[in-house]
């Protein structure tokens, strides 16, 4: 069936805006301001709405990032919305953060947002939690607003404790009891969930360092892993991170906030770490990805921004890494030249030309460029050589090659692209460049609208179906 010019417009902007919502949190980046990202941002979820409202409720079951997630909810849900939206949403708030929900919950409250659907909506997530008297504590003012906005029904302890938790003299709900005790009793606070115990510690006058000691068993992987970034900032001792089951691109990102003279001497635990993160992640896909070159940008601006610190190099380390377990045969090239992955920093410019012309060179079966695409040593060179490598010399396509971006362009709406002889897609976790890496496909121009519409019906399948199991 032959593509119209409306279905090849549709398919280009439901893959651009696929490509934002992987890579923009609407934070500075690089090159564009917090200021510039949201604008950009928000133009294209407007956009999506009212044009693609169908294929824009859709990509909650993709791979976009949180923050994407809990706006495209938001749009949903404060207009109209059917059952099959419903369930969607339902299934992408399962899987947010809880104090990202609990954050869209208020914002759907403060906006007047009260229909049927959105109060079902947010009884049966709340009805869902694991522990609701632990969330009760830990997001206690987002739990009150949320009952009263949803008029919800809950036990009378619970209801007292959100509305009255000075009222009674002693609660029979054990974390309850333990957050009243701890208003006067120090060693209370030390079953509270970290965030609490904070507040309490620092209304006791109790020593920072003493704290985080004993507070330490209660913390959770990620504020572990906080405390260990800060702890040299801070002067008050590091503590230990479990590197064991963190994932691929935290990982990385942990890493390369070591000083160079750490990394060296932990070198063998750290590689060992992010290779076996690296072959969790492959899974069954380790070792079949037959002769992969990488051209992986560590240039200055890999440093990201102050929200985002070194967020694109985290990218790229991670993928390096991740390459590694998927390939049969592996040629890492760093646009620095360096050849320690370990001990990389952002530095100096983007000669990405040069690395992709020694990256063909080597006749590899895929090439992957993860780069912001702001290729300037020179300017233009890479997409030069990618069009007539596309163009003149090898026209069928015999190596698959992808550029995977991790920087949102404000300015373009979009990833930046290298050429429009190679596909371009987005990427935020380097665990989830294998799905990636078939997506851009739809990019390359050689599938259309249909066939990306099965995609995304297939995607929204498999998405509900986890949840029904």
């Amino acid at each position: 069936m032959t593509e119209t010019l409306a279905d090849l417009i549709a398919c280009e902007d439901v893959l651009m805006f696929v490509n934002a919502a992987i890579t923009s949190t609407g934070q500075r980046e690089f090159h564009h301001d917090q200021g510039q990202q949201r604008l950009s941002l928000s133009f294209l979820h407007a956009y999506m709405l009212e044009n693609y409202r169908e294929l824009y409720a859709a990509t909650l079951a993709l791979d976009i990032n949180d923050h994407n997630a809990a706006l495209i909810a938001r749009n949903l849900l404060v207009s109209k919305i059917d059952g099959a939206e419903g369930r969607l949403i339902a299934r992408r708030l399962e899987a947010l953060p809880p104090q990202r929900v609990y954050r869209l919950f208020r914002d759907l409250r403060a906006a007047g947002v009260n229909n049927r659907r959105t109060r079902a909506i947010m009884r049966d997530w709340l009805a869902a939690r694991p522990d609701l008297a632990f969330d009760a504590v830990k997001y206690r003012g987002a739990v009150k607003d949320v009952v009263r906005h949803a008029h919800l029904t809950l036990d009378d302890e619970t209801r007292a404790f959100l509305f009255y938790p000075h009222g009674p003299k002693a609660f029979q709900t054990p974390i309850f009891e333990t957050w009243r005790r701890a208003h006067y009793e120090h060693r209370a606070l030390y079953d509270l969930p970290y965030t609490v115990a904070e507040g309490f510690a620092d209304k006791h006058g109790i020593p920072r360092k003493v704290f985080l000691e004993r507070i330490e068993p209660r913390m959770t992987r990620l504020e572990r892993l906080r405390m260990q970034e800060n702890a040299r900032e801070r002067k008050v001792g590091a503590i230990a991170a479990d590197l064991s089951s963190m994932p691929l691109t935290r990982l990385a990102t942990y890493v390369l906030s070591l000083p160079l003279d750490d990394r060296a001497r932990r070198r063998e635990e750290l590689t060992a770490a992010l290779r076996a993160a690296a072959r969790r992640t492959a899974g069954r896909l380790a070792g079949t990805w037959g002769r992969v070159a990488a051209v992986l940008d560590d240039s200055f601006s890999a440093t990201g921004s102050p929200q985002k610190r070194r967020r694109p190099l985290a990218v790229a380390l991670a993928g390096h890494f991740l390459l590694e377990a998927l390939a049969a045969d592996y040629t890492p090239l760093w646009t620095s030249g360096r050849s320690d992955a370990l001990l990389l920093y952002p530095y100096g410019p983007t000669p990405l030309g040069e690395r992709v012309l020694d990256a063909l060179d080597g006749s590899p079966d895929r090439l992957i460029i993860v780069s912001d695409g702001w290729d300037n040593a020179p300017p233009g060179l890479a997409g030069e050589v990618l069009r007539v490598w596309r163009t003149r010399l090898d026209p069928r396509g015999r190596v698959a090659i992808t550029h995977l971006n991790p920087v949102y362009d404000a300015a373009d709406f979009d990833v930046r692209r290298l050429s429009p002889a190679v596909p371009t897609a987005g990427i935020r976790d380097a665990e989830d460049l294998p799905s990636l890496v078939e997506l851009a496909r739809f990019a390359e121009g050689r599938a259309g609208l249909a066939e990306l519409r099965a995609h995304l019906d297939d995607q929204v399948a498999r998405f509900l179906e986890a949840d029904a199991r």
